[in-house]
């Protein structure tokens, strides 16, 4: 789960983390009384949406006075970015964030996230802070250190060094960054987060440390036991299918393909779509049913499919160990029926009530093309919407 800049700076501050003052505007009727709480007579006006690249968009101002705020805000509320990480879609800008200017003498990078490979957390830190930290990776990459720690209550010291220590901060600074990594660690431990970046992490002309702007996202699993963190969710933001998907318990993201997959199990989800692009073909979706799904989730998956106009075929994959065949099979046909399906449809059943479930499917009067294996059901599906 994602959430805005202007709401992960409320996070970092009462982490202890150093961040400049700024104001959430939800419409312009509100920008003369809130900037009254902002000792600054140079403000930045940045567009909240889940996404980076907003400046490069258009979506970040450096703003001299208060009638030009007034004007930029207009102008970018209800805007349509479009950056690298929204799509060629873009994302509507519903709110603004304005907080003092700061002045720059440096930039840096620095994250931290969960490490899954190492089961550990690691701490990014590069000097190329305010760039696609992608890019320094690829084209300077002694300029990024990574320091991964093993899971303990506290961060140690002798790891803080070495986090640092691309940074050269002076004494003082030095003290400053100890407080803001050990306030990053215990966001990441006491509020579930998975990533925290701070991009840029500037020292300010004054020499201070500030954290100019920042991205966090958190463990959608452990949402439930973080209501404070999940009333921060904005589904303005968020597709409105995953949102569909979310109220069944279903695993779905959108991507861009012409073929609808319906698997169970996120191993042989991520095979279906392998198997559809070998075959020159992209998958529309992930969607992973899970291991007991009912009739009704299987129907409302279904239909979750059948709600991307990009759909021009379905590829169900399902091996029935926990989840019976039938069960699936029967909910199939519901919704195909329900929905007056127009799209070809390939089905490859395999495991517990397998005949049954073929059974259902060859009985329901409907046009359901059946595999014998997951190879000959990508080839069946590619040809069937060539």
């Amino acid at each position: 789960m994602n959430i805005h800049e202007h709401q992960a700076k409320e996070v970092l501050k009462k982490f202890g983390a150093p961040v400049s003052r700024g104001v959430v505007i939800f419409s312009l009727s509100e920008i003369e009384d809130k900037i009254k709480k902002l000792k600054s007579e140079k403000f930045v006006l940045k567009a909240q949406i889940h996404a980076g690249g907003r400046g490069k968009a258009g979506g970040v101002k450096l703003i001299n006075n208060t009638k030009e705020l007034e004007e930029e805000a207009k102008k970018m509320f209800g805007k349509v970015l479009v950056t690298h990480q929204t799509g060629p879609e873009g994302k509507e800008v519903k709110r603004l964030y304005v907080e003092e200017a700061s002045d720059i003498y440096k930039e840096f990078y620095l994250s931290c996230l969960v490490d899954r490979e190492s089961s550990k957390i690691a701490f990014i830190s590069s000097t190329e802070g305010g760039m696609d930290i992608e890019k320094v990776a690829s084209e300077t990459p002694e300029k990024i250190i990574t320091t991964k720690i093993d899971l303990d209550t506290n961060i140690k010291d002798s790891d803080v060094d070495k986090i640092i220590s691309i940074f050269n901060f002076d004494k003082t600074q030095a003290i400053e960054a100890k407080k803001l990594i050990q306030s990053l660690y215990k966001i990441l431990l006491e509020k579930d987060a998975n990533l925290i970046e701070i991009n840029p992490l500037i020292i300010a002309k004054d020499k201070k440390l500030v954290c100019l702007d920042a991205k966090m996202n958190f463990d959608d699993n452990a949402m439930f036991r973080r209501p404070d963190i999940l009333e921060l969710r904005d589904l303005n933001e968020e597709n409105p299918a995953e949102i569909e998907a979310s109220k069944h318990d279903l695993a779905y993201i959108k991507l861009n393909g012409s073929i609808g997959c319906m698997v169970n199990g996120a191993g042989l989800a991520m095979a279906t779509m392998d198997i559809i692009k070998l075959y020159g073909k992209e998958p529309a979706n992930f969607l992973d049913v899970g291991g007991g799904a009912s009739k009704e989730k299987v129907a409302a998956a279904f239909k979750l499919i059948l709600s991307d106009e990009n759909v021009k075929g379905i590829l169900i994959n399902i091996f029935g160990g926990i989840m019976r065949c039938d069960v699936l099979a029967q909910g199939v046909v519901d919704a195909a029926k329900e929905t007056n399906l127009n799209v070809p449809l390939v089905v490859r059943l395999a495991g517990t009530n397998f005949k049954e479930g073929k059974d259902i499917l060859d009985q329901s009067g409907l046009k359901i093309l059946s595999a014998t294996d997951l190879n000959d059901a990508a080839k069946k599906i590619v040809e069937a919407i060539k």
